[in-house]
């Protein structure tokens, strides 16, 4: 497994003071800091440092227990809420925005491992990777510390997201605002086009650009078609400084 392979690498001093640093700011204690430590090792660094490996499986668990975690807590603290609305819910607090921003609140952006090139690029600063190092974060823990421990600390970090979305004070549908402001204007729908899909058939990325009379914006990337249109439909939203209140 991956964990194990990783333990063969030797912790700094200087690696052990930033992941003790980032346990403090996240209220947890690990009892395996290398397994805390993969979950930063994102691919472009394990491809450059050919004797580690990446945080991609480490990922693949944590989705499915945040996905676990939010669906529980949503079927016990939302009753007489159907299937549907229950999934919308879902969808909007485990997206990679809002993931991305609790990444960087938390700064975890600051324990990346990048290779050069996404060093360069402003990797760190890309929601795609942060929203993965949360979910790799999540993973981590539940193999260390157990399911019960990492509901814990996946409710810390996303029960006021999810009380946000309930009350209709979180983040906004950026295509439906898109959507409106578009055939307010112009008496016609945005075309949204796939540009391009990027990465191993098991972690795609999706590159979305979409034409608005004509002018074309993008393309901006997401892990799926939905969130590359709506992190594109965002990035119009403020170019065209529309109304979000």
């Amino acid at each position: 497994m991956f964990q194990k392979n990783h333990k063969a690498q030797a912790l700094s001093e200087q690696r052990k003071n930033t992941l003790v640093d980032f346990q403090k700011r996240l209220g947890v204690r690990f009892k395996d800091l290398t397994l805390l430590d993969a979950a930063f090792h994102h691919r472009s660094y394990a491809n450059e440092a050919h004797n580690h490996g990446n945080n991609e499986r480490l990922e693949f668990l944590g989705d499915s227990v945040l996905g676990l975690t939010v669906v529980s807590y949503l079927y016990d603290y939302l009753p007489d809420h159907a299937e549907g609305e229950l999934a919308k819910i879902k969808s909007m607090v485990v997206s990679e925005l809002i993931l991305s921003e609790i990444a960087l609140r938390i700064g975890l952006d600051k324990c990346l491992c990048l290779g050069r090139g996404e060093e360069h690029s402003g990797g760190r600063q890309k929601k795609p990777i942060l929203a993965d190092a949360m979910e790799a974060v999540f993973g981590a823990f539940y193999l260390d510390s157990g399911f019960n421990n990492a509901q814990e600390l996946i409710l810390s970090l996303l029960v006021p997201e999810i009380h946000k979305v309930i009350e209709n004070k979180g983040h906004k549908d950026f295509k439906t605002i898109l959507q409106e402001y578009v055939q307010k204007q112009y008496k016609k729908c945005p075309k949204y086009m796939l540009v391009k899909t990027t990465g191993p058939d098991h972690d795609h990325t999706f590159w979305i650009s979409v034409d608005i009379n004509g002018t074309v914006y993008g393309p901006v990337a997401g892990k799926s078609k939905k969130l590359a249109e709506q992190n594109l439909a965002e990035d119009v939203c403020a170019k065209l400084n529309l109304n979000q209140g």
